[in-house]
């Protein structure tokens, strides 16, 4: 079994580990309602996409 032969250093682990942090998701604003959504994804409020309506919003009453 592999040993080695020195102790990694704090600086070389943390450089090691610098990608495995969490990442704040990017949002931008929905051009049909304003909204914040995922960029490149149909807007989870009005269903729209590049101009063109996806989904079908149901009204609650």
């Amino acid at each position: 079994m592999a040993v080695p032969k020195r102790k990694i250093s704090r600086s070389r682990r943390g450089n090691r580990r610098s990608h495995d942090r969490l990442r704040v998701r990017s949002l931008s604003p929905c051009p049909q309602c304003t909204e914040p959504r995922p960029p490149h994804r149909v807007c989870p409020h009005c269903g729209a996409y590049r101009g063109k309506i996806f989904t079908e919003q149901e009204s609650v009453s």
